[in-house]
């Protein structure tokens, strides 16, 4: 997955799902938001098991995908960039690239596959709440 983008443009729908995102988490990809990269643009997603929150932005796709990125990592990194900086992301195999002018840092990424989300929860809470017995 790659894509550029102006720094403005993903710090606020960064900004806007990471609310959601715990510092102590019980999973670690509950830490990460989701990356997915497609002809229509990205989307950003972050969930706490209990609420997800999707920020979806246009802009050039160089090749489309999807991955995992440490959430508070990447705000950190975005946030400090000056105001007019390109940002490139590019996430290949276990590990995220952010580029911007003469910086770069490297992530560790999860697998997108782990990360979850509120059709899978939902399902989930279906299956439990089927086997409830009440006391008379």
């Amino acid at each position: 997955m790659k894509f550029t983008i102006e720094r403005e443009q993903l710090l606020k729908p960064l900004q806007a799902v990471i609310g959601v995102v715990e510092r102590r988490q019980t999973l670690p990809v509950l830490g990460n938001v989701l990356v997915v990269a497609d002809s229509n643009g990205v989307s950003l997603t972050a969930t706490d098991l209990e609420v997800e929150l999707v920020s979806h932005f246009h802009t050039e796709v160089s090749e489309a995908g999807e991955g995992t990125v440490p959430a508070r990592k990447l705000l950190d990194i975005v946030r400090n960039l000056p105001a007019d900086a390109q940002i490139e992301l590019t996430v290949e195999q276990d590990r995220a690239t952010v580029t911007a002018a003469r910086s770069r840092f490297s992530l560790a990424t999860l697998p997108a596959a782990d990360f979850p989300t509120v059709e899978d929860i939902g399902e989930a809470n279906r299956c439990c709440f089927r086997n409830v017995n009440y006391a008379s």
